[in-house]
């Protein structure tokens, strides 16, 4: 296993980067790690699942009301 440590700028030890196949062998390995991260790292926050439920109440209730992204990019560069 091939890990990288994260250091701050008074060089202590922070964090650690674990490569994505070793990740997903110690899951394997370890079951708890996989509930950890169904439970903690995969689920959104309640507050940005207000927010989705919010936009996609709003999109349905006035569907011609939208811009695909082409057109907003578009409008971004001509500053509209």
């Amino acid at each position: 296993m091939t890990l990288q440590f994260i250091h701050d700028n008074r060089g202590n030890t922070t964090g650690v980067f674990i490569p994505i196949e070793d990740w997903q062998t110690l899951k394997g390995k370890y079951t708890d790690l996989q509930n950890e991260e169904i439970q903690n790292g995969t689920e959104l926050a309640s507050w940005q699942k207000d927010i989705l439920d919010e936009r996609l109440d709003d999109y349905y209730k006035n569907p011609n009301d939208v811009v695909d992204f082409d057109t907003t990019i578009a409008n971004i560069r001509k500053g509209i």
